[in-house]
């Protein structure tokens, strides 16, 4: 439509919000559909955490509170960076917002200019690309393969970098492979980024309590302190805390950064919901025991899931250090046709066909960058994510 912004015709609607909602319609017209789409805990929030939202409720803290975050909230949040990740911020280098994304979509419409570039490596979460493209700036897709087990190397990341390079996301765990970077891979790419200082860092933490075996977290501003200054460390309540619908999310780095995404949350949003940042306080500085209990359901499920798709002829599934996904390789599967007579020329020809003819929905890998693969989420029960891999397994071997 012409009377519509142009802006809008550089981004598309998100796949994954696209696949839940589908899979949504389908059961509402009495499909039998298993969803596996949606990046969720199926767990709900804590109760000491829900009983902080009522109480903040029955005390009357229901108004409008400063632009980015109440004072409680943001000491509750540089005590959390020093607890977890030894990283020292004052109240004034914190942002709260309505949800990560939030955070991450004010600092690019608060840095970036028409042609400056955002590194973004592949597999990514689908809206990074969307969300530079509204903010003006052209996102640089730097693929890390399963080859790599879904993780950039420093060359790669070197060859990428030009002078018109204004961020690089990170993201570990990772959202769709769940690849995590260790410390010395993390500080392999620190060193590169040293050597640009016109690059600054974005590192998306949100998966960051979500780690299995011997998976140890870390972030690019503990690695390299050197890079403090330039680095927004990003993070939020909604995975670990089992708060999606809460809507939280916050951030600290550079107090001239800070003040700049204030200013464009003073003029959108203003302050995030006043309920939800008193569970969010409570969240942070409360018994975080249930993380772990979680994490171990979690694990359980990963194992699940991966044991089940490496037995699919055609399929490989590499296991996950974090987060609550797999990204399988569908390599194997292309160029076959399904039982009902669909093409698979592609992983998205793939995933319709799986839910259109066995009612299971899975994100296809081309919504985040990287083909031919699909996402699982396994933030579901056993019994789902068994009967799914079962219906998988089947249509794959109707495949020919």
């Amino acid at each position: 439509m012409s009377d519509l912004s142009a802006t809008l015709s550089r981004v598309k609607p998100s796949p994954t919000i696209a696949v839940t909602t589908r899979a949504q319609e389908l059961r509402a017209e009495g499909r039998d559909v298993i969803g596996l789409g949606a990046g969720e805990p199926d767990f709900p929030t804590p109760p000491h955490i829900s009983a902080a939202g009522i109480r903040a409720i029955e005390e009357g803290r229901t108004k409008y509170t400063a632009v980015d975050g109440i004072p409680e909230l943001k000491a509750a949040i540089c005590e959390k960076f020093r607890r977890d990740n030894g990283l020292d911020y004052v109240p004034g280098q914190v942002s709260v917002a309505s949800g990560g994304k939030q955070i991450l979509y004010n600092a690019l419409m608060a840095t970036l200019n028409p042609g400056d570039e955002v590194l973004i490596p592949a597999p990514y979460w689908v809206s990074y690309p969307d969300m530079v493209l509204l903010a003006g700036g052209e996102p640089v897709i730097v693929e890390a393969g399963i080859e790599t087990g879904f993780k950039l190397t420093p060359e790669t990341l070197e060859a990428a970098i030009t002078p018109r390079t204004r961020w690089f996301i990170f993201n570990s765990p990772s959202n769709p492979t769940g690849a995590g970077y260790s410390w010395d891979e993390l500080k392999a790419l620190t060193d590169v980024l040293m050597r640009h200082p016109h690059v600054w860092v974005m590192s998306d933490d949100m998966y960051e309590h979500l780690a299995y075996d011997d998976f140890k977290f870390c972030t690019p501003a503990e690695v390299e302190p050197g890079l403090y200054p330039r680095t927004l460390t990003c993070n939020g309540v909604s995975k670990a805390y089992c708060m999606t619908g809460w809507r939280i999310g916050y951030a600290a780095g550079p107090e001239r950064l800070i003040a700049a995404m204030r200013k464009i949350q003073s003029q959108s949003t203003s302050n995030p919901c006043t309920i939800s940042q008193w569970a969010a306080v409570e969240a942070l500085n409360g018994p975080h025991d249930f993380i772990a209990e979680n994490n171990a359901v979690f694990k359980r499920r990963r194992d699940l899931v991966v044991t089940m798709l490496n037995a699919i002829p055609g399929i490989t599934c590499p296991v996950p250090d974090g987060a609550f996904y797999v990204y399988p390789s569908i390599t194997g599967l292309i160029g076959k046709t399904s039982a009902g007579g669909a093409r698979i020329e592609t992983d998205e020809d793939f995933a319709t066909a799986l839910l259109d003819e066995q009612g299971v929905a899975v994100v296809f890998g081309a919504a985040f960058g990287l083909s031919p693969n699909f996402r699982v989420s396994y933030a579901t029960s056993d019994e789902a994510l068994a009967k799914a891999c079962q219906r998988i397994a089947a249509f794959c071997a109707g495949l020919r």
